[in-house]
């Protein structure tokens, strides 16, 4: 019986190198994927001033300095103009950018706090300019990267489900976050799980309600 070693094949993939940009493509749509991630990876690394990757615990000052400006900034604009959120949606959208681009060999934990803030206050900017759909796909990510600690977020993805009419994924939702907060009963913990309670009282009045209505 005759077996063919896999590292003795030798398959020829169509990849380019673009001689300007030094970034490689292809045609095959599942290389795409890896390959753009190795062109921003040696994008990095060109841009290094030792063309090499630094500690893992190496972060950018200035990288960090202006995603905190651009969060600040949008805060200041949403408590200026809480029903022209357009300014504040915007600034949060640039955090997110710089914050998504950081160079892979930093820290991801942080790339993950910066985006749980940033995700959540452009959560709650949507909702003020009532975009429901985009408010509650916002504070999910920002619960995706930062599960505990972050009431908020639940709270506004619960909010804005409701805001939709869509009752039964909202009340999901809230039970899901009041069981991930359990035990955030004192300081802002336990105030965020208690807006949370509120919310699932709200919900819960309003099935009870459409019950009685399906009842008659």
């Amino acid at each position: 019986m005759t077996t063919t070693d896999p590292l003795e094949t030798f398959t020829l993939l169509p990849i380019s190198l673009d001689p300007t940009s030094k970034s490689l493509s292809s045609p095959l749509l599942h290389l795409t994927t890896a390959l753009s991630s190795l062109s921003s990876l040696q994008r990095a690394l060109l841009s290094s001033p030792s063309q090499t990757p630094p500690p893992p615990s190496s972060t950018n000052p200035k990288r960090s300095a202006q995603i905190s400006k651009m969060r600040d900034q949008g805060n200041t604009s949403l408590r200026k103009s809480p029903t022209a959120p357009q300014e504040a949606i915007q600034l949060y959208t640039y955090g997110l950018e710089m914050a998504l681009t950081r160079p892979p060999w930093e820290p991801v934990q942080l790339v993950r706090e910066e985006c749980a803030l940033l995700y959540g206050n452009r959560a709650q900017a949507y909702m003020a300019a009532q975009m429901w759909a985009e408010a509650a796909a916002d504070a999910q990510c920002s619960v995706e990267c930062k599960r505990q600690g972050n009431g908020k977020a639940w709270w506004r993805r619960g909010k804005a489900l409701v805001e939709m009419g869509r009752w039964r994924d909202a009340v999901n939702w809230v039970d899901e976050g009041l069981e991930t907060l359990e035990g955030g009963e004192k300081g802002e913990g336990g105030k965020e799980r208690e807006e949370l309670v509120q919310l699932r009282k709200e919900i819960e009045r309003y099935l009870d309600e459409e019950k009685r209505r399906e009842g008659r």
